[in-house]
C-alpha cells in the first residue's frame, strides 16, 4: 500500500527580495493600502515557500 505525504519548506529568500518584502509590509503607513493585503503579500515576497507531495511504496 503506498504512503502519501506532504512536505512544506519555508526559508528566507535572498536579501534584496527580503528588503522588497519589508517595503511592502510598510506600505500601509505610506499609502492607502490595507494591512490585510500588504502583510500577506510581503510574506509571499520575502519567503520561499515550497509545497511538495510525495508517495512511497511500502
Amino acid at each position: 500500500m503506498p504512503q502519501f505525504g506532504l512536505s512544506i519548506d519555508i526559508c528566507l529568500r535572498d536579501l534584496p527580495l527580503c528588503l522588497v518584502g519589508a517595503a511592502v509590509a510598510g506600505s500601509p503607513w505610506w499609502g492607502d493600502v490595507p494591512a490585510g493585503i500588504a502583510v500577506p503579500m510581503a510574506l509571499l515576497i520575502a519567503l520561499d515557500i515550497r509545497v511538495r507531495r510525495w508517495s512511497r511504496r511500502t
